[in-house]
Order: structure tokens, then C-alpha cells, then sequence
């Protein structure tokens, strides 16, 4: 905690958040009066701590259903991730996954010793008990998109995991990210918590996916390079080295750069769909759980924009204090609409005017503003709000960065 107050200093709304979260009641999540679904929530919190925290905030009707949803493609992904795996052994799981979870009492122990999430398939059975349990509309989406998403990475994997065309790009981005937002909106719809539109506008729900894992690939440049996997576009890396190791090379520090934010472009073309859809979404806890990724998402490219870092170093994120403050400010559209025009804003600053996509990342970041203005106008006054620097505290007072930094150090001595 000290740590991460000492890294947000210079930002007093990140380090009264982190006060704010450490002196705040922990929500307790207690399964212990029905150990199979115990066991399926500590999968959960051991395959993503992020994704945990907001499945379990869901309303009941859908918190079991998404955590399995979950569940289920982590263990499709495990296999496909699992690069120890021959082909002929991956491929037939992946192309069967969707029956596999019918089948009572499965389980995997084929993952190599070193696979990250090996115990979750070494148990699954926990999961196809659970699964069988859903209501049948529920099974039918999540058998649906485990289907489709299978297909996919079973095409990828005979290919080598090899992105030649941005066409390419989309559609494997479609496959691993996009379909899981096609699951989620037909389960929103399902269960009555958002209108019948939320399910049919498919190409928003693809869009809320695909900038997810736009940024997460572009983040991964060197994480995935040092496993042979490139999912960054020869279209794109192909107009600026000869290959995608060149990037790394320090001699090409100016080509990588450019390249990095044709990446950082591409992936920004999607922010307009993901306000549009947010838009849509009523039920308070689904909005957040829908919002609070997407705002880690243009957090996270505003920190990889014109940042060479992603060529030298592995694992790079946002603050724990940015984290807390923007998981406590994304409550309504208007606040989220302005935290993107604020991203947007800086995204903007950072770019290189010698860059030659400067222009195309400046007109991205003005139709965000655009946008924002003329369709979620309460985002005006929350954008003022959110950059004066300072934020009311419970007891409605305002909290000026001194006083914020003054709590720091309190905290940091009762915690350290």
C-alpha cells in the first residue's frame, strides 16, 4: 500500500482513492455453506484477480452464470495458450469444448508443469457441475460461444498464431475477445436486466471486446515475442522492419515507435463503439462491470503511447492508484465519457508531431471529444470535475493535494 501511495504522489485524486479503498469496508464474499461453489470462486480469484472482483459485485441472477462463463474459456484458452501441447493433441479439445463441458466429471492433466492456470483444468470437473446447473438458456450461450471460439483458435493454431492482414488482426481479436462480449450481451438480454437491443447490436459488443485485446496485445509486444507469438498485424509491424524482432533493436527505436502508435491508432478505432454500448447498459451492476475494463483499457494505451518501454520491458501497468480511482469514478456514462475525453486529451499530448500518425491519432482524440460532448453532456461538468486536481471527501470538505499527501504519509506509517 505504501508503495503504491508513493508511486500516485503527484496525483492527489489516485493517493485519496487508495485512502479511500485501504479505510473502507471490505466486501466479504463467504461460500463457505456450499463448498463446490467455494471451490468455483476460488478458481476465479486465482485465474484473474481483476475480473474477480467484478463478477462478484454482479447481481445474483447473473454472478454464478458470467463466473462460469468465465471459468469455461479460461480452461479453452489454457489449452490453446499451452504452447508444451502438440497440435494434435490441442486440436481436438479445442474443436470439442463446447461438448466437453457437458460431460460430468471431466477433467485435464495434459498441461505442462509451468502452464499458469494447469490446476483449473486438473479440477474442471468443478466447473461442468456448476455448469450443469445454469439455467438451459444460459448453457446454450455459454456452449454457444465456447463453439465459436474454439473453431477460431483451432484455425490460428494450425496457422502458428501467425497475423498477416489487419482483416486478420480483427478477426482473431473477434475470436478471443470479441465473441466473449457476443455471450455477455445475450445473457444481459436474457435475463431481462437490459432491453432485447443490447444482444442485438452485435457489432458494439464485438467492438467492446476487440479494444480490450487490442490493448492488451499491443501491451504484450514483448511477452508474446519472447514465446514466438505475434498477433501484432505483419500489415502494420511490415511497413516499419523486417521483422518483428527488428523492433527491439535500439538502432530502430524511432521505426518502433512509429509502428506502436499505428498499433495504438488501430486499436482507439474502437472507443466510440464502446461508449455507444455502455450507453445502453441500465442495470448499475452490469455498467460496471462492462465500464471498469474499458476505462483500464484507454488508461492502459495512454501509458503505452509513444512509451518505448514496451520493447524493453515485460509486465508494464497503470498505477494501483489510478486502478482504485477509476474503478471508483466509473459510476453513469457522463463519468465515463469524460474519463475518455480526458485519456483521449492526453493520449493526444503524447504524440510526436514528426510521428506520421500524429494526425490520424489527433482526429481519433477529437471525435472521442466530439462525441462525448454532443451525446453524454454531462460528461462537461464531470471532466471539470475530475481535472481540478482536488475531490469533495465523505463529509463533503474538499481535499486539497496537501492534505491528500498528509494522509499518504499517515497511512503509509500505520502500514508500511
Amino acid at each position: 500500500m505504501a508503495s503504491a501511495i508513493l508511486a500516485s504522489l503527484f496525483h492527489p485524486s489516485e493517493v485519496l482513492a487508495l485512502v479511500q479503498y485501504k479505510l473502507a469496508p471490505k466486501t466479504k464474499y463467504d461460500y463457505s455453506n456450499d463448498k463446490s461453489r467455494e471451490r468455483l470462486y476460488h478458481h476465479l480469484n486465482m485465474t484473474s484477480r481483476s475480473f474477480a472482483a467484478v463478477i462478484q459485485d454482479l447481481d445474483e441472477e447473473l454472478k454464478d452464470a458470467i463466473c462460469i462463463f468465465y471459468l469455461v474459456l479460461r480452461g479453452l484458452d489454457t489449452i490453446e495458450d499451452d504452447m508444451t501441447l502438440d497440435l494434435d493433441i490441442k486440436l481436438p479439445y479445442l474443436k470439442t469444448f463446447n461438448e466437453i463441458i457437458y460431460k460430468k466429471g471431466w477433467t485435464f492433466t495434459k498441461n505442462g508443469p509451468n502452464e499458469k492456470d494447469r490446476q483449473l483444468l486438473v479440477e474442471f470437473d468443478v466447473v461442468i457441475d456448476a455448469f450443469l446447473k445454469l439455467k438451459p438458456a444460459y448453457q446454450t450461450i455459454i456452449a454457444d460461444i465456447t463453439k465459436r471460439m474454439g473453431d477460431g483458435m483451432a484455425h490460428y493454431a494450425t496457422a502458428g498464431i501467425c497475423v498477416n492482414t489487419i482483416a486478420d488482426y480483427d478477426e482473431y481479436c473477434h475470436y478471443v475477445a470479441g465473441l466473449v462480449g457476443l455471450g455477455l450481451s445475450d445473457m444481459f438480454s436474457a435475463c431481462g436486466f437490459e432491453s432485447p437491443m443490447v444482444a442485438k447490436r452485435k457489432d458494439l459488443s464485438n467492438s467492446m471486446g476487440l479494444f480490450l485485446q487490442k490493448t492488451n496485445i499491443t501491451r504484450d509486444y514483448l511477452e508474446d515475442l519472447r514465446d514466438k507469438r505475434f498477433f501484432w498485424p505483419k500489415e502494420i509491424w511490415g511497413q516499419y522492419a523486417e521483422s518483428m524482432e527488428d523492433l527491439v533493436k535500439p538502432e530502430n527505436k524511432e521505426k518502433a515507435l512509429q509502428c506502436l502508435s499505428h498499433m495504438v491508432h488501430n486499436a482507439m478505432k474502437h472507443m466510440k463503439d464502446v461508449l455507444e454500448y455502455l450507453n445502453m447498459i441500465k442495470n448499475p451492476s452490469c455498467f460496471k462491470f462492462c465500464a471498469i475494463p474499458q476505462v483500464m483499457a484507454i488508461a492502459t494505451l495512454k501509458m503505452l503511447h509513444n512509451n518505448y518501454m514496451i520493447f524493453t520491458h515485460e509486465n508494464i501497468k497503470i498505477r494501483k492508484g489510478e486502478t482504485v480511482w477509476l474503478m471508483k469514478e466509473c459510476t453513469s456514462i457522463d463519468a465515463v465519457a469524460a474519463i475518455f475525453r480526458i485519456y483521449a486529451r492526453e493520449i493526444n499530448n503524447k504524440s510526436n508531431p514528426l510521428d506520421p500518425h500524429f494526425i490520424d491519432i489527433g482526429i481519433a482524440c477529437g471525435e472521442i471529444e466530439q462525441v462525448a460532448e454532443s451525446l453524454y453532456p454531462g460528461s462537461t461538468a464531470e471532466v471539470a470535475r475530475l481535472k481540478a486536481g482536488v475531490l469533495a471527501g465523505t463529509s463533503g470538505t474538499v481535499l486539497t493535494a496537501a492534505a491528500v499527501v498528509a494522509g499518504a504519509v499517515v497511512l503509509k506509517n500505520k502500514y508500511a
